[in-house]
């Protein structure tokens, strides 16, 4: 990855994700719920996938964007728990179930907020409809606050058969816990950190953000000398997104508080550096592994793949999603679930799917798809290959795409030829501009995050 100031400053527009494609704000209200069922009720002999959305937070963290409810009444949890359980009884009645589950993931919210027993009562639920995997070969992980787990919970966790962690850390400077109200010291997370290795944790991911209040380059790099010290596997490491217009907690950040463009700039220069000096690999926008890490494998391999929980090693897996907000993904389907509690409980509670809206992937969908998926996980895409799976001629098909691409070879960020897309190692950086260019409903009025 090679840094080009004046062109990352030249290309920093505001852009998707793509952990989807199409991206979320595609889909309606408006599509048949049944229509939908049935794409679900093909059968299909794919691994499964199965997220879980654990809204729930004991605290108020200010730059979050998360679909979260705060709270302390912990009650709430086993609550949820129940309606959680339905929906699971819902779901396999349309669902064989016999499909290994080979991918597992908890988010939130802070998924933590559950007890021991509120989750091993999810389990034992999950258990009974669906096909989990008891020899530890899954990849199933929880996203972590290192405030809200103890040694008992994480042992907890381990039994059921979690094997990953993602530890929400952001920042280890002070000043910067306390602007976003999210304070955990270096301390805590050491401890935590050993204790889940000590149990047999095989992989840890740490999620900091960088453009948070009072940041600067010289501040972070000692968060980094941190983390690098205790060394995770994977590092997933966010741009600031400050929307207060759409996420009401922002508003407490004052945005006289926030470093501006070229710090930014600066500081995602550094991390980069950094991050490659301590042996970690930059696997795509926002995410580092080491080279050991079976993310960095994959992508070596050309295996690797991205979903709503962003990069994976699960390639052919119908991913099942269960709670408020959930989006799933199967047989070019998506569905989202509720993002209201009181609407998904009300679904719930009268026998029916969760489901508020949805989209059923066009074949130029699953064309778009493919191409941008490619680039965003390998960074190039094989021209032979796009015409074996589709029957389509890249240059005929994407005549109007090539005018941009050009202008970006010009600037050095693709090369084109007859048999490749290729990102160069200055492109990697701005992957999002060069899927941009494949999306044909990007000018729908959506606001989105910078590249960069």
């Amino acid at each position: 990855m090679l840094w080009n100031t004046e062109l990352i400053e030249k290309y920093n527009l505001s852009g998707p994700r793509y952990t989807s494609y199409p991206t979320a704000p595609q889909f309606s209200t408006e599509i048949s719920k049944i229509a939908l069922i049935e794409k679900m009720l093909t059968p299909s002999s794919k691994p499964l996938s199965l997220y879980f959305h654990i809204p729930f937070c004991a605290h108020l963290c200010y730059y979050c964007a998360c679909n979260k409810i705060v709270t302390k009444q912990y009650d709430k949890g086993r609550e949820y728990i129940e309606l959680l359980e339905e929906e699971l009884r819902l779901r396999s009645l349309m669902i064989q179930n016999d499909r290994p589950v080979t991918q597992l993931h908890f988010g939130g919210g802070t998924p933590t907020f559950l007890s021991c027993e509120s989750i091993k009562t999810l389990f034992n639920t999950i258990h009974q409809y669906f096909n989990l995997l008891d020899d530890d070969s899954g990849d199933y992980s929880i996203e972590v606050d290192p405030r809200e787990i103890n040694l008992e919970k994480l042992t907890c966790l381990r039994k059921l058969g979690f094997n990953r962690l993602s530890l929400g850390i952001q920042d280890f400077d002070e000043r910067v816990q306390k602007a976003i109200h999210r304070s955990q010291s270096v301390n805590l997370v050491s401890e935590l950190l050993e204790q889940a290795r000590d149990l047999g944790f095989r992989s840890i991911n740490f999620d900091l953000i960088y453009g948070l209040p009072f940041q600067s380059v010289e501040s972070f790099e000692r968060t980094l000398d941190i983390v690098i010290e205790m060394s995770p596997d994977r590092l997933s490491i966010f741009n600031y997104a400050h929307l207060p217009e759409r996420f009401p907690s922002q508003k407490r950040i004052l945005d006289t508080s926030l470093p501006n463009a070229s710090t930014k700039l600066a500081m995602l220069k550094r991390i980069s550096e950094r991050l490659s000096e301590a042996g970690y690999i930059h696997i795509g926008m926002d995410h580092f592994a080491k080279k050991s890490d079976s993310l960095t494998i994959a992508q070596k391999n050309k295996e690797l793949k991205r979903n709503f929980q962003g990069y994976t090693t699960h390639d052919e897996t119908d991913l099942i999603a269960f709670g408020t907000s959930a989006i799933s993904n199967f047989n070019n389907t998506y569905t989202q679930n509720h993002v209201n509690l009181e609407m998904y409980q009300k679904a719930i509670e009268n026998g029916q799917l969760p489901i508020v809206k949805g989209y059923i992937s066009t074949e130029e969908d699953l064309v778009r798809q493919f191409v941008i998926m490619s680039l965003i996980c390998h960074f190039e895409l094989n021209l032979e290959e796009l015409k074996l799976k589709f029957n389509v001629s890249f240059d005929s098909y994407f005549a109007k795409e090539i005018v941009e691409l050009h202008k970006l070879e010009k600037d050095n960020i693709v090369k084109l030829d007859h048999n490749k897309l290729q990102v160069t190692d200055t492109g990697r950086l701005l992957i999002r501009c060069v899927c941009m260019i494949f999306d044909q409903y990007l000018n729908n009025g959506i606001r989105y995050s910078k590249v960069i």
